[in-house]
């Protein structure tokens, strides 16, 4: 079998694209009006459709199918196709999943996501690779059929982190924290005290502790729990421009980097290399509420944690050239200002205007929506964050979004620096 080259045109690959574009071709919809909904260029949707790439996140594939007016069972064979490809690109083993039955695919009503509470996305429900016996296949456990089930009818529509949360520790800032794979991180009620010492995030009907109560008796009533976040969130950090154009800085010398990765698999490149976001970051948060009822997003507040001289580092180039006519809306953020803010930005596709990102914004379990920042800096080596503001009804509070518990990184690639692209003709890269 073909091994998964990064490329995804593993046979699991051209499965999904196949349905993807039965779906597109159904809907009538064009490569640009769908683009937009999926936040994306047209030229990387054509790359989806022909199997060339496959989307790094599964709410990229659940707003695909609900723009192309997928029925139920139709998003079930989607979203397993897409578990499929996934697991192949992520590992290169041959993964089986057991086909959906019609019997299953009648059960994909809400009352039946009561019987798999354990499974809340496909980060969660595909368990990880353990070696082939003997040329025996991998066979994907039962229990990922029901994860696609229950996503398929709204129900836990993003990525949940696969290692739950961790408490509150004791410390200025409390925060509980989820990490998913490829950079997404999901992250719990952040606890701030305030001037007067109460946290925030406290519902506004909590008891308060005062009266013969609080100041009698051999120890003081607790205080008020923090109000739980009703929101989920799925985070991209290493996200490209029209899906091709980005830049990092590495230490290691040219001949010692690999080729560029595709987008999907920027995360780990970086990784491996220890690599920093060169001049400007891309990050795309999608928020799903968790409960019946909506949430109102306020604003977003941008945190810069540290500012150091730029890495004198070298600049390697994602691609030589490459561009789409979409440019998405998003929030700019300027990290060198003394306090950086998130500005509206609109954006275009092919000419035509894409109004500007606003609050207030609301989201429900059935209505998500995508937050894109773009950070960038010419100045310095930034750590930065950020913290989202909500209120619902359970209180109000504030949503921290970054990586894993760090603050993400970038730095200014000053005209000093060498640029390398890579010459894919003759497998290196030069400048």
């Amino acid at each position: 079998m073909e091994r998964n080259s990064g490329t995804g045109r593993s046979a699991e690959a051209q499965a999904f694209a196949r349905l993807m574009r039965e779906l597109k071709e159904r809907s009538g919809r064009s490569y640009g009006a769908l683009a937009r909904v999926l936040h994306t260029s047209t030229s990387t949707l054509h790359r989806y459709c022909g199997g060339e790439a496959l989307p790094a996140e599964f709410a990229v594939v659940d707003r695909f199918a609900r723009a192309c007016g997928a029925t139920p069972a139709e998003a079930v064979e989607l979203h397993r196709a897409w578990l499929l490809a996934d697991a192949r690109r992520r590992s290169g083993v041959v993964v089986e999943v057991p086909a959906v039955e019609e019997r299953d695919r009648e059960r994909a009503e809400p009352e039946a996501v009561a019987a798999v509470p354990e499974v809340q996305g496909p980060s969660t429900s595909v368990p990880a690779p353990v070696p082939r016996r003997s040329g025996r296949r991998l066979l994907l456990a039962g229990v990922a059929v029901a994860a696609v089930v229950a996503l398929a009818v709204g129900v836990g529509l993003l990525p949940r982190a696969g290692g739950g949360t961790r408490a509150p520790q004791a410390g200025p800032t409390a925060v509980a924290t989820t990490a998913g794979a490829g950079g997404a991180t999901a992250t719990g009620p952040v606890v701030t005290p305030t001037a007067s010492g109460s946290p925030t995030g406290v519902p506004s009907g909590a008891p308060t502790s005062t009266g013969p109560a609080a100041t009698g008796g051999s120890s003081p009533p607790p205080p008020p729990s923090p109000a739980a976040v009703p929101l989920r969130a799925a985070v991209r950090s290493h996200v490209w421009a029209a899906g091709c154009d980005h830049a990092y800085l590495a230490a290691a010398a040219p001949s010692a980097v690999p080729a560029p990765p595709v987008e999907a698999d920027a995360a780990a490149w970086a990784a491996g290399r220890g690599a920093v976001h060169a001049g400007t970051q891309i990050v795309e948060v999608t928020l799903l509420g968790t409960g019946p009822d909506p949430v109102v997003l306020e604003d977003l507040e941008v945190r810069v944690t540290g500012r150091r001289a730029p890495l004198r580092w070298n600049v390697f180039e994602m691609s030589q050239g490459c561009g789409g006519s979409l440019t998405p809306a998003a929030f700019a953020v300027n990290l060198d200002a003394p306090r950086p803010q998130a500005r509206p930005v609109a954006g275009n596709d092919a000419g035509e205007k894409i109004a500007a990102p606003a609050f207030p914004l609301k989201v429900s379990a059935a209505e998500p929506a995508v937050l894109r920042v773009v950070a960038s800096s010419t100045g310095c080596d930034c750590d930065w964050y950020l913290d989202l503001r909500w209120s619902g009804p359970t209180g109000s509070g504030t949503l921290r979004l970054d990586e894993a518990g760090r603050p993400w990184r970038v730095s200014a690639a000053t005209p000093d620096r060498p640029v390398h692209g890579y010459a894919h003709d003759r497998g290196r890269w030069s400048r």
